[in-house]
């Protein structure tokens, strides 16, 4: 299922924020990205530095395409953008200090969220929790587009966000209800079983379509997910250093780290982060990716790729779960991390087979990163 950008049409701003939010004219929308320093903002100093390239998009794409045309065929008013200092993890609650290009230092919580009524979160760190969080207090819609790249703008937002809706729905109503999945992995000869508890719950979608009330689209979108109730079992993690640890899992949570390969201290300061906030360890998602995609080398996308799918730890409240942040040790800890599996990410670790089990019946899902027959009939019907 390999595929390119060249494969899709030439991206469309325009087309994106009408499909996404079909706006009802005179919205005001803001862009907001992260800094080090959110005074380098002032005047767009941070467009000197060439490390910069999600907000480099976020001005050229999306500010100046809002502010060229866009923003009036849309009827969108404001086009404003406004930095706050990197969070330094995924999904970790925004300061609430911002500044805008003129240098002027603003809050978020009184200035921006209550003002606008479309935010465009475009950043080094996804913000999906806790910009949704404040859509649900102050009734704006938004999105959240972090680790944005050339592939990510050609592809996975040049995409028919009305098919991806469609598609996605076929495969959660597939999928929907399920007393329980397993994943089986492999690394090396060694083979592991995780079960995951979701006790018929309904699935949810990312299907990109942000029109009803107070609600935030994680774009590129595409997946079919579940927060689970329990889970239990081992699987196997690649660290951001290529070290490979063996997850053991026991009531919902990671309870112990187990060195496979790579750096022995990465296993043992994860075993100690545990040890000191066991909430990072939770089990807090598991999500099945949708759409047919070229590898973008960010998760954000990756993690959409029909064949993929990845669990998450901690935080989970945004996507209807118990965890908040208050629940952690740390406010640094409360992070939402995804753990993709998928050929690109993981080829030292093998997806040898998902299924599911609903009603007294096992449906296979997925079978070493491809929709197994199940999953394929759905998407033909």
């Amino acid at each position: 299922m390999s595929t390119q950008t060249s494969d899709f049409p030439p991206f469309s701003l325009s087309r994106l924020l009408k499909t996404v939010f079909a706006p009802g004219g005179g919205e005001r929308v803001a862009i907001l990205i992260d800094l080090e320093d959110p005074l380098d903002i002032q005047d767009f100093r941070f467009l000197k530095d060439t490390s910069l390239t999600v907000q480099k998009h976020a001005y050229e794409v999306f500010y100046k395409g809002l502010r060229e045309g866009v923003g009036e065929q849309l009827d969108l008013k404001g086009g404003d953008i406004f930095a706050y200092k990197i969070t330094g993890g995924s999904n970790l609650d925004l300061p609430d200090r911002a500044v805008d290009p003129d240098g002027k230092e603003l809050s978020l919580e009184r200035d921006v969220y209550p003002n606008y009524d479309l935010i465009l979160c475009i950043s080094t760190y996804s913000a999906t929790a806790p910009l949704t969080a404040h859509a649900k207090k102050h009734g704006f819609r938004g999105a959240t587009l972090h680790g944005l790249n050339d592939i990510i703008i050609g592809s996975g937002l040049a995409v028919d966000y009305e098919a991806v809706s469609r598609q996605a729905e076929k495969l959660r109503a597939g999928m929907t209800r399920a007393d329980a999945v397993e994943i089986d992995f492999k690394v090396g000869d060694a083979l592991h079983t995780l079960r995951l508890d979701l006790g018929g719950q309904e699935a949810q979608k990312s299907h990109g379509l942000c029109r009803g009330g107070p609600d935030v689209a994680n774009l590129p979108a595409g997946e079919v997910y579940f927060v689970p109730g329990g889970a239990e079992g081992t699987f196997p993690m690649k660290y951001k250093d290529g070290t490979i640890g063996l997850m053991r899992v026991a009531g919902g949570r990671i309870r112990e780290a187990e060195f496979v390969s790579g750096n022995r201290k990465t296993i043992d300061e994860h075993n100690l982060k545990l040890k000191d906030d066991p909430v990072t360890g939770e089990i807090g998602e598991l999500g099945f990716g949708t759409q047919v995609l070229p590898v973008s080398g960010e998760d954000i996308q990756d993690e959409k790729i029909l064949g993929t799918l990845h669990v998450a730890t901690g935080r989970s409240d945004h996507l209807g779960g118990h965890l908040t942040p208050d629940l952690f040790t740390e406010s640094a800890h409360a992070t939402h991390d995804d753990i993709l599996f998928s050929p690109s990410k993981t080829p030292e670790i093998g997806v040898t087979q998902a299924r599911m089990f609903r009603n007294d019946a096992v449906e296979v899902l997925i079978e070493n990163f491809e929709p197994a027959a199940y999953m394929r009939g759905l998407l033909e019907n």
